[in-house]
Parts: structure tokens; C-alpha cells; sequence
């Protein structure tokens, strides 16, 4: 929750939030931008680079000689055409001309020719990184103002189809913490950019000028390396391969898990890689129907999702088989990418229950016409999981019940397994102590004093049906810190432990009958090595239970896009939304406690675990003011009523 403390570039700063899908056409686009080419070079060097914004574009393949030869083009055939997002996670991707190989720096220069990340080249891109990069889709940052974009590594990553460039690019802004992001970029000239142009316009970053040998002119255009199969087969090799790329300040290192054999299958059997479509803040290739590559556009966190799969028997994730982590120094090593079990013909909890909603709303209102009406009951969550649902509950959320009880059930499994080996150091449970205590109510002060500040700035912009709640939630900034403050009464009598950290429907495959976590990589807001710290679990139960608020209210409000209730229907199904919330939390929550049983991962006294969730609830909804405010006002009143309900709630 809180942002990430500057660190130095090779330990790369803190990174961006992710919550529930964004669609692309609710995103902010960067300006385009038209710096114009420079004259006058000095002689013997390449002119630097002059960007202008185009339209994005579609796959591309790009084949070479294996010779070191110019690089041609190729349209990809339709059944090898990857299903690419308008904005699908970019690689960075190092820019030399055709047929130089990034090892021949030293030669490029001698003959006039330049590397796009050095030199004035490379001040030039700087220049017009923060506009480049508000035009991608994965770029959490569109909301803040940028100070500076730097370029702080870059590595070169060859394959035998052609090179592209692994560049971390530093973004500062005028508030907040810098974040590091990921972007494996490409160049093609002449007739292959206009095959990138033609095939993948959303691929494309910007048109490139610059002057070659004898100072002819050479244009292009850069592309995000994503959209290129040959590249995306390329890093499923250099993983089986165990590769390592090396770069001038550190490496990209492949390493692999003993999943992997079983998962690939046959040693070097061909398989089709394709780009998911639909992902916002990462970017996935899928190989046949085995495996997952997941590129972080901001760095990820590979620890969780490896021990599961090597040292316990929780079966209920993707198993990893590998990754590409960024390694510099005596800095801690940052995954770029991991390559985990795909689970096919699996859709995301989040998508299940919108349309789960969406029937119980049919249902709802068919009981209203028929005169029946829904009593809300005025007892915490807690209070709720020592009662038996009234038998309209089953009536209306009919199935989801249990879909919410295994989830419990599941979520219960996946702590039990993270808190499983005590002689694991990094695994280990921890007790709480009032220095940690002291050190959470800090960051909940830091939180809370960033989202209502960001309230104040904003409440006169946001929808006008929802700038008194606005208001109203504005003067309790008080009573939400009184709140928070109940963390430093006396010790926490439970144990804390490494956590899934990002936790919500989302994040969770359903196959039908059964659930498979993913995404260990933590909250990017935080440092990575604020995700590692070890944790309530109940933070992971708090943001599932907010999650159960968010997807009925979206369907509700009508921003989670498909079907949405007419108008009038909207006051006749709000006190059925909230019904519908508090039963299917309390269902999880119930079946959650009761696997836990005696766990020291718990405080043993209920209202020991009510004050604790109360206060991680809470938390949870601070955070989520503040990203929407900054993202997706049109969602923002989900986390203003969920606030002022529970402020309401405390005496």
C-alpha cells in the first residue's frame, strides 16, 4: 500500500498497482509528439533519432540470415498471428541498425552508425520517453506528472531470428515514488517497417530518422518486441536453455524450477506462442496449451510461486517453471519474467462472478415484482460466519455459495502451506512485535494522508451524484487514522507470514470445480522488498472480501462494461447488493476460518481477529480510494461507500 522508497536505478524502484480489468477505451492516451530531426551532425556519427508518434500496429516477424545480415520481413500467416492487445506488455528491445548485432557496438560507432540509447540518440529517446510511454496500455503512471524517464540498464538479447533489447526505464514523478518499467523495444527499416505498420500499427512506438553511413538518410520504426512470435519463441528457448544475456551494468539470467520437464513436454517439440489478449499491467505468451510466460512490464517478485511449487504440497497453483531475472551487482535480483503452468479452458473468478451478478439482479428483480423484499443485516462480517443464512440466500445466490465457501476453503490451504516450513528463513513464521506494529500504523498514516489529500484535490471533478458522499467521507480523515491507530495497542498474538499480497478475484483461474491461484508477484505499489515482508494473512482475506464488494457494485453502477441494470432499477437492487455481498463474504470467510481451525497464523480470540480484519479491511479501502481517484474516477464511489459504511460501523 504504500509507495515504494527511491532506490538507486539498479535496484529498481517500486512498482504500480494493478487492480481489476481497465478497459482501453476508458485509459488515458499520451499526446503525440513531434520533436523535429536534428541537422548538422559532426562527421562519422549518427544523426540522433527524431520520434514521431504513430498509430499502433500488429505481429510482425522478423527473420535473419544467421549471418549477421539485414534483417527482412515477413507477414505472418493468419493461424500464426498472435490475438495481441492494443497495448500488450512491451520488451525493451535495443535499437541498431540491420544486420549489427548489439556485441559490435564498438564497430557500429566506428562506421558511423549509433546505439538509440546512447548519446544524443539516447538523450533524444529520453526526451520523449514520458509521452511514449503514457501511449502504452501498461503504463500505470498516466495520471501523475512526470518529471524525468531515464533509461538506467539496457541488455542486449539475441536469438536466431534476429536482437531486441531488454531496457529498464526509471520514471520519476513530481510526487510519489519512481517506479522501474520494462520494455523490450525493436527496430525495422524500409520495407519492414512498413510491414510492422501494415500487420501490427498497435505494436508501433515511433517512426525513427536518423542518418547512416555516408550520411544517407535511414528510417524506421521502433516496435515493442511483444508483438514479434520469433521473439516470444525466442524467450521460451533461452529459458529451457538457461541462457544468460549480458548487459553493461548487469545481466538477464534464465533460470528454470524441476517443474519444467513435465510441463514442456518433449524436448524441442514445436509450439505455437500467442499473446493473451485483455491484460493490462503485464504481458503473456501462451505455448500451446502448456505453458504461460508472463513479462512484467514492472519488475515481479518469483519467491512465492517457487516455493509453493518446490517445497509444499499445495497443488492449487500454476507450477513455475522458470524465469528471466534481472541480476546487477550486489542488488537484490528482480524477476522479469516467469514462465509458469498454463491452465486452458480456466476463465478468472472475477469474469464468473460479474456474470453470476448479473443473474442474481434477474432474479432479484423478479422477487421485487412478486413483492418480495431483502433485509440487510446490521452484524459485521464476522458476526454474520456464526449464522445460518436465512433461506433466501439460497434462493438467489443459488450456486455461488459454494463457489465462495471453496474459495475460502482454498484461500485457508494456501496460507497453511506458506507458513508450512519453519526451516526456511524467508518462509518461516514470524510473531508480530510493536515495532512492526509501529511500523504498519506509520504506513496506514502515509496512506490515509495521500488519499484524502487526493480527495480534497479532486472531489469537484468527480461525478456529481457522488461529491457528497465525497465530501462527507473528506471530514473523517480523523476518525479513519482513530481507526488505525488500534494497531498499537498491545501485541498481536498470532504469527505473521509471506503472503499471496495482491489478492482478489482476479487473481484466482476457476476450472469449473475447482480453483488455481496465481500471481505471487505481490502488489507492484510496493518495493520488492516491502512485498517479502511477512504479514497478517488476513491481508489476503481482506482484499478478497473487498473484492466481493467491488464486483457487485460494478455490475450495479454499471462500469464493469457488458449488461448493466437500467436506471430505475438501480434503487430497487442496491439493498439486494448488498444482500448479495455480505452473504457470498460471509460464506468465504466462514469456510476460511474454519480450515484455519487452531493455526497460529490467527489470533485464537474472535475479537482479536474482528479488530485485525476490521483494521486490514479499512486498509484495503484506503488504498483502493486512491487508486481510483487517480485511475478510474467513474469507479470511485465503490471504495467511497465502502468507507463510509465502515466508518459508520465503528462506534
Amino acid at each position: 500500500m504504500d509507495e515504494a522508497a527511491d532506490r538507486a536505478p539498479q535496484a529498481l524502484p517500486g512498482l504500480r498497482p494493478g487492480h481489476d480489468q481497465l478497459p482501453l477505451s476508458q485509459q488515458p492516451q499520451g499526446p503525440g509528439l513531434h520533436p523535429p530531426p536534428r541537422r548538422g551532425a559532426a562527421p562519422g556519427r549518427g544523426e540522433p533519432l527524431a520520434l514521431r508518434a504513430v498509430r499502433r500496429a500488429g505481429p510482425l516477424g522478423l527473420q535473419g540470415d544467421g549471418r549477421g545480415g539485414a534483417l527482412r520481413s515477413h507477414a505472418l500467416p493468419a493461424d500464426r498471428r498472435p490475438a495481441v492487445p492494443p497495448d500488450a506488455r512491451p520488451a525493451l528491445v535495443l535499437l541498431v541498425r540491420p544486420g549489427e548485432t548489439p556485441d559490435r557496438a564498438d564497430d557500429c560507432r566506428r562506421n558511423g552508425r549509433q546505439n538509440v540509447f546512447e548519446g544524443e540518440g539516447g538523450a533524444a529517446l529520453g526526451a520523449a520517453l514520458p509521452a511514449l510511454l503514457r501511449a502504452r496500455r501498461w503504463f500505470g503512471g498516466k495520471a501523475l506528472d512526470i518529471k524525468a524517464a531515464t533509461i538506467t540498464a539496457t541488455i542486449p538479447f539475441e536469438h536466431e531470428a534476429g536482437s531486441a533489447c531488454f531496457a529498464f526505464i526509471r520514471v520519476d514523478y513530481v510526487q510519489g515514488s519512481p517506479e522501474t518499467y520494462v520494455w523490450p523495444l525493436a527496430f525495422a527499416d524500409d520495407v519492414a517497417a512498413a510491414v510492422v505498420q501494415a500487420n501490427t500499427p498497435q505494436a508501433v512506438v515511433a517512426e525513427v530518422e536518423a542518418s547512416g553511413r555516408n550520411g544517407v538518410a535511414v528510417t524506421g520504426v521502433l516496435y515493442d518486441g511483444m508483438e514479434d512470435p520469433t521473439l516470444c519463441a525466442a524467450l521460451l528457448d533461452a529459458i529451457e536453455r538457461r541462457r544468460r544475456f549480458k548487459g553493461p551494468a548487469g545481466e538477464l539470467v534464465a533460470v528454470t524450477t524441476r517443474a519444467l520437464r513435465a510441463l514442456r513436454g518433449p524436448s524441442g517439440a514445436p509450439v505455437g506462442a500467442s499473446l493473451l489478449r485483455g491484460e493490462q499491467s503485464n504481458s503473456s505468451v501462451v505455448y500451446g496449451d502448456r505453458l504461460i510466460l508472463k513479462l512484467y512490464r514492472r519488475a515481479g517478485d518469483l519467491e512465492v510461486g517457487r516455493f509453493l511449487t518446490e517445497r509444499t504440497r499445495f497443488t492449487h497453483v500454476a507450477a513455475v517453471a522458470g524465469a528471466l531475472e534481472y541480476r546487477s551487482g550486489r542488488s537484490e535480483p528482480t524477476t522479469v519474467a516467469i514462465l509458469q503452468q498454463f491452465v486452458p479452458k480456466a476463465g478468472d473468478a472475477w469474469r464468473y462472478t460479474l456474470d453470476q451478478v448479473r443473474r442474481y439482479f434477474d432474479r432479484a428483480l423478479s422477487s421485487h415484482q412478486e413483492g418480495r423484499s431483502v433485509a440487510v443485516s446490521g452484524h459485521s462480517l464476522l458476526e454474520l460466519t456464526g449464522e445460518e443464512p436465512p433461506a433466501l440466500v439460497g434462493e438467489t445466490l443459488g450456486a455461488y455459495v459454494e463457489f465462495a465457501r471453496l474459495l475460502g476453503r482454498r484461500t485457508a490451504e494456501l496460507h497453511l502451506a506458506l507458513a508450512s516450513r519453519d526451516d526456511d528463513p524467508a518462509f518461516a513464521p514470524e510473531p508480530f512485535t510493536a515495532f512492526y506494529q509501529r511500523g504498519l500504523y506509520q504506513s496506514m498514516r502515509n496512506l490515509t494522508a495521500r488519499a484524502f489529500r487526493l480527495l480534497a484535490e479532486r472531489v469537484k471533478s468527480l461525478p456529481a451524484d457522488v461529491q457528497g458522499d465525497a465530501r462527507t467521507l473528506a471530514g473523517l480523515e480523523d476518525k479513519t487514522l482513530a481507526a488505525f491507530h488500534t494497531v498499537l495497542g498491545r501485541t498481536i498474538p498470532a504469527m505473521r507470514i509471506r503472503c499471496h499480497g495482491d489478492y482478489h478475484l482476479g487473481q484466482v483461474l476457476y476450472t469449473g470445480k475447482d480453483f488455481v491461484i496465481i500471481d505471487f508477484e505481490g502488489e507492484p505499489a510496493r518495493a520488492l522488498g516491502e512485498r517479502r515482508l511477512k504479514r497478517s494473512p488476513l491481508v489476503d482475506v481482506a482484499g478478497m472480501l473487498r473484492s466481493f464488494d467491488y464486483v457487485v457494485h460494478a455490475v450495479l453502477y454499471g462500469v464493469a462494461g457488458g449488461e448493466a441494470p437500467r436506471p430505475e432499477d438501480v434503487p430497487v437492487l442496491t439493498p439486494w447488493a448488498r444482500f448479495w455481498q455480505q452473504w457470498a463474504s460471509s460464506a468465504f470467510l466462514r469456510a476460511y476460518l474454519q480450515q484455519v481451525g487452531e493455526a497460529a497464523i490467527l489470533p485464537r480470540a474472535r475479537d482479536e481477529v474482528a479488530r485485525l480484519l476490521d483494521v486490514l479491511l479499512l486498509e484495503k479501502n484506503t488504498y483502493e480510494l486512491g487508486y481510483e481517484l487517480n485511475n478510474r474516477p467513474r469507479w470511485v464511489r465503490i471504495p467511497l461507500a465502502g468507507m463510509l459504511h465502515a466508518l459508520a460501523a465503528r462506534r
